[in-house]
């Protein structure tokens, strides 16, 4: 797994960062197929991302002037994930207990593409600094700002799709831009959406929820009454989405990891760390018990103690592999 560090500009952040590709003769997109249907899909969401964010379109121009290529061949990538490419199977919870809220998450993915993951440091002008994981680039899959408000993501298949942002782009965004679970949930109900996902948000307050959302609707699964907890995997479960649900495609056990992560909290009263790490490394029923043969496996790991601004991350299957901490992110407090 990378650790790469983007400062000063998001422009400048992104032409070093492919400075550094370029001298290494490393073109991401020399192995990425970008068909016409998903460059069309993205010259649509391209005035979009030009209205609400256009920070992120520097930052991608920056890439590609360091790169020396079109900055479209980067933005039909990231603008269209989570519409066209169907690899993201992933595990969200977070619990609020005893004056400490936690934010965990497994995410599975496609094991090629296992080393090129990164756990990317930003610092950028005008933009709350984060700690964010990404099986790509710029998009991030989860994170912890340095407010204390942790996002994480799951796929969910698509029916339908609009030009609007992506489930990565929502959470850069709102790592970047947001200090509560609140300001996040008014961020989701504001910006146009592309793609079908779930958004998990805690903050350091223990405001806790699952968001499900589409291009068409944004749906809040507070915890339910005398509860302390929210999870997710890779599937709708409010009746509000479930006519949006595909069924009958591959959701790598998604259904079955919900089921653990029901039988985990129910069974057990006393949420901590502890908890945390069992459950994400499979100790409690399956969660990342893949077999690598078929090409899928869990890629990293992230737990975020928000109260006590703590970040732990396994980079590879939590079942082998031990969480570690990481110091780069300051915490306001």
């Amino acid at each position: 797994m990378y650790h790469s560090r983007w400062k000063d500009s998001h422009y400048e952040a992104g032409l070093h960062y492919g400075n550094i590709l370029y001298k290494k003769g490393i073109n991401p997109m020399n192995n990425i197929a970008i068909n016409d249907e998903r460059k069309e899909f993205a010259l649509k969401c391209l005035p979009i991302y030009e209205k609400f964010y256009p920070e992120i379109v520097e930052e991608i121009r920056g890439m590609a002037d360091g790169l020396q290529i079109d900055y479209m061949d980067i933005a039909s990538f990231l603008f269209t994930m989570y519409c066209f490419v169907f690899h993201n199977k992933c595990s969200c919870l977070a619990f609020s207990y005893k004056g400490k809220t936690v934010f965990a998450r497994n995410s599975d993915f496609i094991v090629s593409i296992e080393k090129l993951c990164d756990s990317a440091y930003y610092r950028l002008k005008g933009a709350y600094s984060f700690i964010g994981n990404t099986t790509a680039w710029t998009e991030m899959e989860d994170g912890i700002n340095e407010y204390g408000l942790a996002v994480g993501l799951t796929f969910i298949y698509p029916i339908e799709i609009k030009p609007g942002f992506n489930a990565g782009m929502l959470v850069r965004y709102i790592l970047e831009k947001c200090k509560t679970t609140e300001e996040a949930i008014r961020v989701l109900k504001k910006l146009p959406i592309a793609s079908p996902q779930t958004i998990t948000l805690a903050d350091k307050a223990g405001n806790i929820v699952v968001v499900e959302c589409n291009c068409h609707r944004v749906v809040v699964l507070a915890p339910k009454q005398g509860k302390n907890y929210v999870f997710t995997t890779n599937h709708f479960v409010s009746e509000e989405m479930g006519k949006y649900q595909v069924e009958g495609v591959d959701d790598a056990h998604s259904h079955e990891r919900y089921e653990t992560l029901v039988k985990a909290f129910a069974n057990n009263k006393d949420y901590s760390l502890d908890f945390a790490r069992n459950l994400l490394s499979g100790q409690m029923g399956f969660m990342c018990q893949y077999d690598r043969k078929k090409g899928l496996d869990t890629v990293w790991s992230s737990i975020y103690d928000l109260t006590e601004g703590t970040v732990l991350r396994v980079e590879g299957n939590p079942s082998r592999k031990a969480f570690k901490q990481d110091n780069r992110l300051k915490f306001i407090r």
